[in-house]
């Protein structure tokens, strides 16, 4: 024990140096902590502070933003004479998606005259997977995939060429969310602004015709069918304090179709508007209530409403002060109060009303921790009902969501997941009948199934699948609860999302001891590295701390996933940058090859000592296992214990964990469930109270009767009254 304890001071002094560098300048990413300026996000010089030239190679001279969506030309300089080359754009100028984070990735862009695109660079990520240790030309590769390629190319992430016409690109290993995102954001950024410079086409749509309907609805049944449509913006989701009222809460709808119109303008109001009306013009009505005007505070007279747009496909519609017209009443029977009201005209040929649109709120988000502002739109659809077009609705292909693709491109694999994961909840249902019969068969009914379970994590948990649970995505679902939920984020990833879903579970009903003892990759990789010590002769060295010091050091964890939710609350990237001290992105999401060596050699020196003692990093330093340790204790069953337990050790010597104290209890928090106290709980070899009471019958010659499910042997009197009672009702 001595030398284990020696190699455990050694190995607590590398882990701590380990962590020191991993959180040093050397292991940080660059682009993560890229503070951007103003006049790079939001100001008239893009190219003041951004680096357009890395983008648009040859050009000399840029121009300030210009255009709706914002874009920069880009000039190279022949002769004493300016040429224009090319475009220059920052992608959150025409998109916001966001990345698994939540939040988009800041991505530069240069597209030349014919619409192919010249350069990528992403100036700034906020994902948790990408944040430190990984080198920066992973995500350089992945974005050089673009240049030369064309802006309103097809291109999707992992497809095959297949004459689809869809062109296939590399994701980012361990990073595929992101990759999804960041393919989106440069796609559509490159198509949205060659549509605006005049590259693109736009493919054009039969002209809307509508039906010879004029009804009169009252306002329940506009809602009901859809002919107005209802969008809402709480305080909380732009980061507002005051919650008395809502920060937007907003009616619209299409006037041009005739009982719309009636319904509600009224007949002669609509007649009015239809015969001021040019041919492909389009008027929207809009009333709403909250803590601002859909106007926007800082309208001027010949300006731009700033806070209403409307959006079909990839094209946006903003409006003037000549677009705007007032709306003095509604007609419609049971319409809302509301503060504000007004009718805004769509002037252009390129809106079609045949087809769906988007009325969209534009709003300053207010970062809850940073409390800087970012730009944010909230969307409502609207599509006019099938009665009201000739012909009906058409037919409309619309692009899957990222999370939808995720889950119906990897059907199989989702499906073998699943089934391992209940395969593996029933098997441990029925740990009782399998403990009960390695002791009567002497079988290993227990430990073969799991060292099967530890490879199958590993391998194709871990390795293939990359579903390893984090404690980065624990204070993302804390940030979630407190601050906005996003069910699409968590969907993103249908490993992780059915994975925690299942720890969920399994949680409050056995403990946490299912995940972190038979499921979870690296806990697994762990406990192969020690069977392997044992396979090469290392058993004589192998041992476990002493219970004191054991008792002292497992807090450590405790400790370690306090700070790190106590610092997401206050910087959600130091947080995710200090969760590096989870070895899981090197050993399994990003993989050894593509990181720097002080993160190579912390999961090394983990497994080194985990061939010496069985999982030394789940017992004393595993912030997610602290997490799941809490509800632990609220689960429904735990594991058996008998009266002679409390003045017994024999469980506790040989439990791995160091989970059972000295007066026989089990402390669930640290239980991994190895189930092997539960096999010796059944055995009347190795349990000291069985072993006794069947020496004593042998001695006695009385014959032995089965252990019944609370661990004892079924008292002889009562077999003999349940014989007598079988008999007598024979007769």
């Amino acid at each position: 024990m001595s030398r284990s304890r020696s190699w455990y001071r050694l190995a607590l002094v590398v882990l701590g140096a380990l962590y020191g560098l991993l959180l040093s300048p050397f292991a940080a990413a660059s682009i993560y902590n890229a503070e951007l300026s103003q006049q790079t996000l939001s100001g008239p010089d893009l190219c003041a502070d951004a680096p357009c030239r890395d983008v648009m190679p040859g050009a000399q001279i840029f121009s300030k933003r210009k255009g709706m969506p914002a874009y920069v030309e880009a000039y190279a300089v022949e002769k004493g004479k300016q040429r224009l080359i090319g475009y220059v754009f920052l992608s959150t100028d025409v998109v916001d998606i966001p990345a698994y984070s939540g939040k988009p990735v800041i991505t530069l862009i240069g597209m030349d005259l014919n619409g192919i695109i010249t350069g990528v660079r992403i100036l700034k990520h906020s994902e948790p997977i990408l944040l430190a240790g990984l080198p920066e030309s992973v995500l350089t590769n992945f974005v050089k995939q673009y240049i030369g390629k064309a802006g309103d190319a097809n291109l999707e992430i992992g497809h095959e060429q297949n004459g689809d016409g869809a062109q296939g690109l590399d994701a980012i290993s361990g990073a595929t969310v992101t990759a999804i995102a960041e393919n989106q954001v440069i796609a559509q950024s490159a198509f949205e602004i060659g549509k605006e410079v005049g590259i693109f086409k736009s493919v054009s749509k039969p002209r809307a015709h509508f039906t010879a309907l004029k009804e009169s609805l009252d306002w329940n049944a506009l809602l009901k069918e859809g002919d107005v449509q209802h969008l809402r913006v709480e305080a909380g989701d732009v980061g507002v304090d005051d919650s008395s009222q809502p920060y937007m809460d907003l009616y619209f709808g299409y006037l041009n179709v005739p009982t719309v119109g009636i319904s509600i303008l009224g007949p002669e109001n609509y007649e009015r508007l239809m015969r001021d009306l040019k041919e492909d013009e389009h008027a929207i009505f809009v009333i709403a209530n909250g803590q601002v005007s859909f106007k926007g505070s800082g309208f001027v007279r010949g300006g731009i409403y700033d806070r209403i747009q409307v959006h079909q496909d990839s094209s946006r519609f903003t409006f003037r002060d000549t677009d705007y017209q007032n709306l003095y009443r509604l007609a419609a029977a049971g319409a809302p109060e509301y503060k504000e009201s007004g009718i805004f005209i769509v002037r252009n040929a390129n809106f079609n009303p045949a087809w769906p649109w988007e009325l969209s709120l534009l709003a300053n988000k207010l970062d809850p921790q940073t409390r800087t502002k970012t730009f944010a739109h909230f969307d409502r659809e609207y599509w006019l009902p099938a009665r009201f077009l000739e012909g009906g609705r058409p037919k409309v292909v619309r692009p899957e969501k990222p999370w939808i693709k995720a889950w119906t491109s990897r059907k199989g694999a989702i499906a073998a997941f699943a089934l391992l994961l209940l395969g593996t909840a029933v098997l441990y249902s029925q740990r009782d009948k399998l403990a009960r019969a390695s002791t009567r068969k002497h079988k290993p009914w227990i430990s073969w199934p799991r060292y099967a379970l530890w490879t199958i994590s590993v391998l194709f948990f871990g390795l293939y699948l990359k579903a390893q649970p984090s404690i980065t995505q624990v204070l993302t679902w804390f940030h979630s609860v407190i601050y906005h939920w996003n069910w699409e984020l968590f969907l993103s990833d249908p490993f992780i999302f059915l994975f925690w879903w299942f720890t969920i579970v399994t949680v409050f009903i056995w403990g946490r001891g299912l995940f972190c003892g038979w499921l979870c990759p690296f806990g697994s990789l762990q406990h192969l590295a020690y069977k392997l010590g044992q396979l090469i002769g290392l058993k004589r060295f192998q041992g476990l701390l002493p219970k004191k010091l054991h008792d002292k050091l497992r807090w450590t964890k405790y400790v370690v996933f306090a700070v790190l939710l106590g610092v997401s609350l206050y910087s959600m990237e130091m947080a995710e940058r200090m969760a590096e001290i989870e070895p899981f992105k090197t050993a399994f999401l990003v993989g050894i090859w593509n990181r720097s060596w002080p993160f190579v050699t912390f999961v090394l020196v983990i497994l080194g000592v985990s061939i010496l003692s069985e999982r030394p990093y789940c017992k004393y330093i595993c912030p997610l296992g602290a997490s799941l340790a809490v509800p632990s204790q609220l689960r429904l069953f735990p594991l058996k214990r008998k009266k002679e337990c409390e003045t017994c050790h024999a469980c506790a010597t040989g439990c791995g964990s160091h989970a059972i104290d000295a007066q026989g209890r089990i402390d669930q928090k640290e239980c991994l469930a190895c189930l092997d106290c539960m096999v010796l709980y059944y055995d009347d070899h190795a349990c000291p109270p069985l072993a006794k009471e069947r020496k004593q019958r042998e001695r006695a010659g009385l014959p032995l009767t089965k252990i019944d499910g609370k661990g004892y042997f079924i008292p002889l009197e009562q077999v003999r009254r349940n014989l007598a009672d079988v008999a007598a009702k024979g007769r």
